[in-house]
């Protein structure tokens, strides 16, 4: 085959295609150049200015002659990789690198003048790297013009080292393309600031237009037209209906290139078959984005999954996001703005939360709770089948928006974990996020969503959230019950707290539901039912300047007819002027009762200081605990687990991918294989005899020096409580002999029994570490005393890796049985840090190498001074689609799509 045949008929990896964001948060494609592109780059470079041509190829070139375009379009995709960007199906930029030295590839750029200035040249070079990455490329290096600034900074500003030099009037720059901490934050900032602007314009448009509007009452056209007009909306709103010359008063347009000025967001309540005509439409008008309010997609089956997925792709390929379908709509409650662009008539009063569900007949139900308890929203979307925009998109939106200070998300999916863990960690130190995931112990997806079900357990998933500082509660009640304190009262220093009221028997029921959830109360005033307002002031205040107190409950439950107006302006008062949050049970209410709002100089309903109530104390102090958590998450340096000097990931590497050339369908690591991984991670791993005859067992046992152990490791053998199938402390032949009789005669098929030989281990509590790859959710870790038990009971911890310092700790002393770890009933206490040391090793080798499927340390034997790491089973495959928050930007792709060849 000749060089030419070989690169046409070359493949690159499917997972180099992708849908991505620029700067202004309009949609792009990035993918791969094929050979019958030649059309369509000699039509992008047609378009791109004399000046663009120069600086890239350093001489006037105004056109491609057919040789250069066979050169730039025909490539292998391992030495030659080249990526375009396209919108409309139109060519906007060219990026490539080409081989040049072992390891070193030169890099350059194209990209169309008018299209200048959006971010491209950074994703083509974060997407080239990578590529790169992947094809064994190690440095780029790039020729520049001094005066191409942009590109220079194109260079500069990716967070590399770029080392520079001048030779001959032009400016070689040179760079290393491992993906640093410093690369890796400067692209996460830059997909927050493009994520966010893609959001921005649907919270806050100039110009609204309603395609499908209707005159008949009881549609859903009808239904958007009335409450964005009577919710007022300050911008322009137009109505699209072919069949109408007016809609509610409202001149109606054909079409939405009939409209005579921009348009910034369309609502679209059309049949589910003529919604892609919309998006075509739409396209040629401008419009940022869609919110599709049609249902009859995914959510019906398999025909309409397939046409979700072509408006999902047709969407992007135009630069256009979309929120549905069958979504309810998106609401922002500043007044600047006044936006009410869904099927709720209830507009919800200002407030401080943001809020995302999924579901659209929730979001209406959802709506009137938070206006009956008078929390306020600052902005709201209800995003249906959450095909395009999601939760992840609102939380880079609302990290930055200054009208939200508290995030509840309701979620019946999570489409990309991995980014979703990023991202919520991020915003969790600024805002506190609530959230409700349903399906939480079935890990089932409801109809309609893209998403693949996880497979990972669920005690993983909350992990997740734990490590992200998201406040996880379980009803929709919960998540209100906790929203109210965040948006209102100061978070606690800590888990003390005084229960002050004139209830004995509620102020014992608060005591004890606090003891319950974790709260400590080292203070209970007991005011007696006839206190009034000034008793109340008094115990309060000294409750409040107590330094022993970190948080205050306050029950009052008036005596008839009195309306306990004294007692509500006194709580009133302390809350606003308290720095530790305070908690009611006031008259039974529930919310934040008019009586004890305090007023909000940013319009919201209730301000700053309000005291919620909740009518019973059991809900009032778990709210609390909540809070309490994470307070305390807050308060944990967020600092990664650092590496020791014997860690050699490189070396482990350069094993696995040697293993996959010679096994490429995947292998079962042998035990010196075995040894040579974990090796590399610091990890010693017992020297183990696999035998098969007496003779090889007393050959293992005079080898290893005796005193040595034989145990059967066939699995159903090895999790046996009774430890029948091992024998200790053997010291000759003739103790090896009797050993192997024993065994073999009460185990079944001894022949089958996997018998191996090891030295004797020092005592030791048994524990195991087990780490696995899942296909969405990426790795993940578990702990947990060793043995069948464990198993049994579900008593093991999870966590997400990378590891935090703190995480292996908490890992640790999580479980249930980790008093046996230290000391339970006089035991020796075992060497916890080097079993928290096992266990960040172990997650280091899981986050770094993708192609480790699972991990298993099933039998750590932790003694007072050490730990013996006495058996191991790895598992290693080829990676097939990498992880779904990878270095590059990327949206996600909905499961079943297929791209083109």
């Amino acid at each position: 085959m000749t060089e030419t045949e070989a690169e046409t008929s070359a493949r690159p990896p499917r997972h180099w295609e992708a849908d991505v964001l620029l700067r202004d948060g309009r949609a792009a494609h990035i993918r791969p150049i094929r050979p019958d592109d030649a059309e369509l780059l000699v039509e992008f470079y047609s378009r791109v200015s004399a000046e663009s041509k120069y600086y890239r190829f350093f001489s006037p070139m105004p056109f491609l002659s057919d040789r250069d375009v066979k050169r730039f379009t025909r490539v292998d995709y391992v030495e030659r990789v080249a990526f375009i960007l396209t919108v409309a199906d139109e060519m906007i930029a060219v990026g490539r690198y080409d081989a040049i030295d072992d390891g070193k590839a030169e890099v350059a750029f194209l990209v169309e003048d008018k299209h200048q200035g959006r971010g491209i040249g950074q994703l083509l070079l974060e997407h080239l790297a990578q590529a790169g990455r992947e094809r064994g490329i190690e440095r780029f290096v790039a020729e520049v013009l001094p005066d191409n600034q942009a590109m220079i900074h194109t260079f500069r500003d990716a967070g590399y080292r770029v080392a520079s030099a001048y030779d001959g009037g032009v400016m070689e720059l040179e760079f290393n393309i491992d993906p640093t901490e410093t690369a890796i934050g400067v692209m996460a900032q830059r997909e927050h600031r493009a994520e966010s602007a893609s959001i921005e314009k649907f919270f806050s448009p100039r110009s609204v237009a309603i395609i499908g509007a209707s005159r008949r009452q009881d549609t859903i056209g009808r239904a958007l037209v009335r409450n964005l007009v009577t919710g007022d909306f300050t911008g322009r709103v137009y109505v699209v209906n072919p069949t109408a010359d007016a809609v509610s008063g409202m001149p109606a347009y054909q079409s939405v290139a009939d409209i005579p000025g921009d348009v910034d967001v369309a609502i679209v309540a059309v049949p589910a078959d003529a919604v892609q005509d919309v998006v075509l439409d739409c396209a040629a008008k401008g419009v940022h984005g869609l919110v599709v309010i049609s249902s009859g997609f995914a959510e019906t089956g398999e025909e309409g999954r397939q046409r979700q997925r072509r408006l999902v792709g047709l969407s992007r390929s135009y630069g256009l996001r979309l929120i549905g379908p069958n979504a309810l709509g998106v609401i922002n409650t500043d007044p600047d703005v006044s936006l009410n662009a869904s099927l709720s008539p209830l507009m919800p009063p200002r407030g401080r939360a943001g809020f995302f569900c999924q579901s659209g007949a929730l979001g209406s139900a959802i709506l009137e709770k938070v206006n009956n308890r008078g929390l306020g929203l600052s902005t709201f979307v209800s995003a249906g089948n959450r095909a395009d925009v999601s939760g992840n998109d609102l939380l880079q939106y609302w990290l930055e928006d200054d009208a939200t200070e508290v995030v509840l998300l309701y979620l019946e999916s999570i489409g990309n974990p991995r980014k979703f863990s990023r991202i919520a960690r991020r915003v969790s130190r600024r805002k506190p996020i609530i959230a409700v995931r349903s399906g939480r112990s079935t890990q089932g997806v409801p109809m309609g969503h893209a998403v693949r079900k996880i497979a990972a357990p669920s005690q993983a998933v909350d992990a997740m959230f734990r490590q992200a500082g998201v406040i996880q509660v379980d009803t929709l009640e919960e998540m209100f019950d906790v929203a109210q304190l965040l948006a209102h009262q100061p978070l606690p220093r800590g888990r003390r707290v005084a229960v002050v009221g004139n209830s004995d028997a509620l102020g014992l029921l608060a005591a004890d539901a606090a003891t319950g959830v974790g709260l400590v109360v080292n203070k209970q005033v007991a005011l007696g039912a006839d206190a009034g307002a000034e008793d109340f002031e008094d115990a309060l205040d000294a409750a409040i300047d107590d330094p022993e107190v970190d948080a205050v409950a306050a029950i009052y439950i008036p005596p008839l007819n009195v309306s306990g107006e004294d007692v509500a302006n006194v709580l009133a008062a302390v809350g606003e002027q308290s720095d530790k949050p305070i908690v009611s049970t006031f008259l039974g209410a529930e919310g934040v009762p008019e009586l004890l709002r305090v007023p909000d100089v940013a319009g919201s309903s209730a301000g700053r200081g309000s005291v919620p109530s909740y009518p019973a104390v059991e809900a009032a102090v778990r709210a609390l605990a909540h809070v309490v958590e994470y307070a305390v998450w807050l308060r944990t340096p967020d600092k990664a687990a650092s590496s020791a000097d014997r860690v050699d990931p490189q070396a482990g590497r350069r094993l696995v991918n040697e293993l996959l050339m010679k096994h490429p369908d995947g292998h079962d690591l042998t035990l010196e294989e075995q040894k040579q991984l974990l090796g590399a991670y610091g990890i010693d791993l017992w020297e183990t005899l696999s035998v098969s005859s007496v003779k090889e067992a007393t050959a293992a046992g005079e080898h290893l020096g005796w005193d040595v152990v034989l145990k059967a490791t066939a699995d159903h053998l090895r999790h046996r409580p009774d430890l029948a199938h091992v024998w200790r402390n053997i010291d000759n032949s003739a103790e090896m002999a009797h050993a192997w009789n024993s065994l073999s005669a009460v185990i079944t098929e001894p022949a089958n029994a996997g018998f191996v030989v090891q030295r004797n281990a020092p005592p030791g509590v048994p524990v195991a570490i087990s780490t696995l790859e899942d296909p969405l959710f990426g790795p993940v870790i578990s702990f947990g005393i060793g043995g069948p038990l464990t198993e049994l009971l579900g008593d093991r911890s999870f966590r997400i890796p990378p590891l935090a310092d703190h995480d292996a700790q908490d890992m640790v002393r999580e479980i249930k049985a980790s008093p046996i770890l230290f000391g339970y009933r006089g035991s020796e206490i075992v060497d916890v840090t080097e079993i928290e040391r096992l266990v960040g090793r172990a997650a280091q080798i899981q986050h770094d190498l993708q192609q480790v499927r699972s991990l298993d340390l099933p039998l750590i034997l932790a003694g007072a001074s050490g730990a013996s790491v006495l058996g191991a089973a790895i598992r290693i495959e080829p990676v097939v689609d990498p992880r779904s928050d990878w270095f590059v930007r990327r949206l996600s792709t909905p499961p079943g799509d297929t791209l083109p060849d």
